[in-house]
């Protein structure tokens, strides 16, 4: 069994995502960000850098004793190791499918994540940071939208086949409308976004993250906790 510690995020769907689609057995055990369970002494026994989501996996393929993990691109990893699914064994084709899953965790989610504070969450609005980071996740769009039209003859996933790449990409999409994006002007993108959305497995997931928080606005107290910490406000007391 997965004890799966998540909040309802883009890094927090991306497992749910795999554990749906793989039909892993699992539990969620919420960490709520914003009244800051994630700098709790025990949860960060499990993820260091006081970050959702992380696992703890109680029965391990080589049956010894239970394995955690943090960091979304590793548990993905992990999984797919773990279950055969979702990436390939031979090498340029597992290869192909991690660069890509490295591409969104180096690239598209932080620039995403920056264009989302400073566009929505911010209480300061800089014109600078909102066009930067606009124009970034613009220009990153426009690279999965190419990458996609590549592979529509060949799976039509991102690296092909449907992947753990897709997973990670997927919920840094999702937000396109908030992210200042028009998914009109990329095409392949647009194609590849409304299968994915139609994905069973995909809407079970994002079920699971209405269930743990229904959807509501972040308040003045959750920005607090999520955008004011240091390495002195975080560090283990006592």
């Amino acid at each position: 069994m997965i004890e799966l510690f998540y909040w309802p995020t883009p890094n927090g769907h991306k497992i749910t995502i795999f554990l749906e689609e793989s039909g892993l057995p699992y539990e969620v055990r919420p960490v709520n960000i914003g009244a800051g369970d994630q700098f709790k002494p025990d949860f960060l026994k499990i993820a260091p850098n006081n970050r959702m989501p992380a696992i703890i996996d109680h029965a391990p393929a080589d049956g010894g004793a239970a394995i955690s993990l943090f960091e979304s691109g590793a548990i993905l990893e992990y999984l797919a190791e773990k279950t055969g699914k979702f990436l390939p064994k031979p090498t340029r084709e597992r290869f192909n499918v991690l660069q890509w899953l490295h591409w969104q965790m180096g690239g598209l989610g932080p620039m995403a994540g920056q264009n989302s504070h400073f566009a929505v969450y911010a209480t300061e609005k800089i014109p600078y940071a909102i066009d930067r980071y606009r124009k970034e996740t613009n220009r990153l769009f426009g690279v999965l939208d190419r990458q996609l039209a590549k592979t529509r003859a060949s799976g039509g996933f991102i690296a092909g086949d449907y992947s753990i790449a897709d997973m990670a990409s997927y919920p840094w999409i999702a937000p396109w409308k908030n992210l200042g994006q028009n998914l009109d002007d990329f095409p392949d993108l647009r194609r590849w976004f409304d299968g994915m959305r139609a994905r069973p497995a995909v809407q079970r997931a994002y079920e699971v993250g209405d269930r743990v928080r229904p959807p509501q606005p972040m308040d003045d107290h959750e920005k607090k906790v999520l955008f004011g910490q240091t390495a002195d406000s975080t560090r283990p007391k006592g």
